[in-house]
């Protein structure tokens, strides 16, 4: 076992994940998980700066004379979701939980932040970013706005996420485009509510929305070229409170991923013609409420052999896969490297559910690995 991973304080690691684990928050509404983890960095004795984008925390440690300095990004929001499993730290928070790991990034960098405060086994300035708002892709672009990188400057800035479906444990590095952009819509059709039993008195939203939804599917299907990526999903379609009532309007929300920036002007155009084409043949109205532009998640290719070599020296060459997988998911990680050269990994999360399943389970045991990449990252970039 790594050296690094025996030192590391796992009762406290522990401690903190299955804390947040029972007490999710949702997207920018982060509050008191923002003041738990601040109150953490703060009494290790980093320098800590609170209300960046909103919720996000910069915690900031020198060591050394060195002018150099790194961002290590973790985020922390939760899921509108009803987790299902027994965990004893299972979430106390109806209907919201955390279900795709932010709880385990967030532990493991402050395990790190633990590790270096202790050792400062580096020379320059690490600086811990914790972003709130992910799932939302907002929480990215606040703080980069709020002025993340002009007041807290890095020289490069990493990140990484755990995966169900790949080995447990094991490092995965991939130089280039790594994830997809997504842009989040929200589409509302309006017609005209009244009796279900008097259909032609009504105009029925649902009825257009679910052809829209089917419509939606050809456009991938029908016009990216099969050797491009892209995935138009509709995860919500809300509409109506019982069954001899025909609505007055209805809700679909859209995930759209591309992986070009061509494919994304191409898609979105047809997403827009069949939403107004779709409603209109029905004889109803509507509007779009599109989301934050998506952006594809670029890892420098240097970077990414840096921090992959590092790695390597750390864990051995067998716990790094080089390249490794790319995915239509999609990360708001992707307009931080858009500022700064970096790179983002994967670290096997073993055969589980997928993260945004009811039943996924960050596996705990990773958390230790995680964390040991962050300081072996710390102290190799900054010697």
């Amino acid at each position: 076992m790594n050296a690094i991973v025996n030192k590391l304080d796992r009762a406290s690691m522990k401690e903190w994940f299955e804390h947040m684990h029972r007490s999710p928050e949702l997207s920018m509404q982060e509050e008191k998980t923002a003041q738990y983890i601040a109150g953490i960095v703060r009494d290790l004795g980093y320098e800590v700066e609170e209300g960046v984008g909103k919720h996000g925390i910069v915690a900031s440690l020198k060591a050394g004379n060195g002018n150099g300095a790194i961002g290590l990004r973790a985020d922390f929001d939760a899921l509108p979701i009803e987790e299902i499993n027994t965990l004893p730290y299972k979430s106390g928070v109806t209907g919201v939980a955390h279900l795709c790991g932010h709880d385990g990034h967030t532990t493991m960098l402050l395990g790190a932040a633990k590790y270096l405060a202790e050792t400062r086994n580096f020379n320059g300035t690490v600086r811990l970013i914790f972003q709130p708002g992910e799932e939302t892709m907002q929480g990215g672009p606040a703080m980069i706005e709020d002025g993340l990188f002009e007041r807290f400057p890095v020289d490069a800035v990493f990140g990484m996420h755990n995966m169900p479906g790949l080995e447990l444990g094991k490092l995965y590095f991939t130089p280039g485009d790594v994830m997809a952009a997504v842009d989040n819509w929200e589409v509302e059709i309006t017609g005209k509510g009244g009796h279900g039993a008097m259909p032609e008195l009504s105009i029925d939203p649902v009825v257009a929305g679910s052809s829209l939804v089917m419509a939606l599917q050809t456009i991938v299907a029908r016009n990216v070229s099969p050797a491009n990526r892209a995935v138009v999903t509709v995860g919500a379609f809300l509409a109506g409170n019982a069954g001899n009532v025909i609505a007055h309007s209805a809700i679909l929300r859209l995930s759209i991923r591309t992986t070009t920036p061509e494919d994304r002007a191409m898609v979105l155009n047809n997403v827009r013609r069949l939403i107004s084409s779709q409603a209109e043949s029905f004889g109803c109205t509507f509007k779009i409420r599109e989301g934050v532009p998506g952006a594809v998640l670029v890892n420098d290719a240097a970077e990414t052999e840096k921090v992959a070599e590092i790695a390597r020296h750390t864990f051995g060459d067998d716990e790094v896969i080089y390249p490794g997988p790319t995915y239509l998911g999609s990360e708001d990680f992707a307009f931080m490297l858009q500022k700064k050269k970096g790179a983002y990994c994967f670290l096997g999360n073993g055969d589980t559910k997928m993260v945004h399943h009811p039943e996924f389970i960050f596996n705990q045991g990773i958390l230790p690995i995680g964390a040991a990449y962050w300081v072996a990252l710390t102290e190799g970039y900054l010697r």
